[in-house]
């Protein structure tokens, strides 16, 4: 049975993205609709651009904002090309931008896309299945060492090694066909937390096959190229790579001069294109939680983009 899509922190979303209410919105991640749906309620003048690599996200997005379509434009669309995307839309100037990195119910939940560990399918974790390799592809040409390496930097997974061992081994032995046999071969090994050690592999190979933070780095650059000044940068990450990246973007953006600390002014010539909103991380109130165990790892940063003579 297929689980119905809930939206992550929107009140907060709301808060720290709209500005104007006859502003410009990009939704970089747009899935099943639920922010860009709020995004457009509380924005009555406002228009709203929405990205997905995901063609069955679109086509949800599509029928979830039908009331809106006068306002809304939809493209299926990698933000790693957000300002290509904007320009093409008329976006440039865009009052806000919203990047929910999560995955939906609907995409983990679906059995035939490969990203759940508890739902038989084909190997693949393809956000887009018009191209790339699928993540049977990855391991049917990985060596032993790559794929630790992969285990470990992506899903921070300290038993990376024998891990990547009982895969390959499966690969070599044919008994890798299914994400079943995926979660077998990880099982094998004997973690003392099967659903984290699960989690985390399957986090790492998905990463890989999708390159997901290469281009979370590319969209923020972006996004911040697309940004009108005092228009938001509102990031909701759920793992901590993703926030860890988010972070680094924000504080460097905020203070970017390379300058010795002992110098008493700065000669390097760098000015601070954006202003820090949140100073710590937003996390789900105890009451989404209740209703929504899955935003139990989503934590919100927040960024303005700053007057252009400020950053001359």
């Amino acid at each position: 049975m297929q689980s119905a899509h809930l939206p992550v922190m929107t009140t907060e979303v709301v808060e720290f993205l709209i500005t104007r209410s006859t502003g410009l919105y990009i939704d970089c991640t747009v899935g099943a609709g639920g922010h860009a749906r709020q995004i457009l309620l509380n924005a009555p003048a406002g228009r709203l651009l929405g990205l997905d690599l995901d063609a069955e996200a679109i086509e949800t997005a599509h029928d979830a904002l039908r009331p809106f379509s006068e306002r809304v434009e939809l493209v299926r669309a990698n933000f790693s090309s957000l300002r290509e995307t904007a320009e093409a839309a008329g976006f440039t100037a865009a009052d806000g931008v919203l990047m929910d990195l999560g995955f939906s119910s609907m995409q983990l939940d679906h059995a035939e896309r490969g990203f759940s560990y508890t739902n038989e399918g084909p190997i693949d974790m393809r956000l887009d299945g018009r191209s790339g390799r699928s993540a049977r592809q990855l391991i049917e040409h990985a060596h032993e060492r790559g794929l630790a390496e992969i285990i470990r930097d992506y899903g921070e997974e300290r038993r990376a090694h024998p891990v990547a061992r009982a895969i390959i081994t499966a690969r070599d032995n044919d008994r890798l066909r299914t994400t079943a046999d995926l979660a077998e071969a990880v099982i094998s090994t004997k973690p003392k937390n099967r659903t984290k050690t699960l989690a985390r592999v399957f986090q790492a190979l998905r990463i890989a096959v999708n390159g997901e933070l290469d281009n979370l780095r590319e969209g923020l650059r972006q996004a911040e190229q697309v940004l009108r000044p005092g228009g938001r940068i509102v990031v909701i990450s759920y793992h901590s790579l993703e926030d860890r990246i988010t972070k680094r973007h924000f504080v460097n953006a905020a203070d970017p001069c390379t300058c010795p600390r002992d110098l008493p002014k700065c000669v390097c010539g760098k000015k601070p294109t954006m202003r820090i909103i949140t100073r710590r991380v937003v996390t789900p109130q105890p009451a989404e939680l209740a209703r929504n165990p899955r935003a139990r790892s989503a934590k919100l940063r927040v960024a303005e983009r700053l007057p252009d003579h400020a950053a001359a």
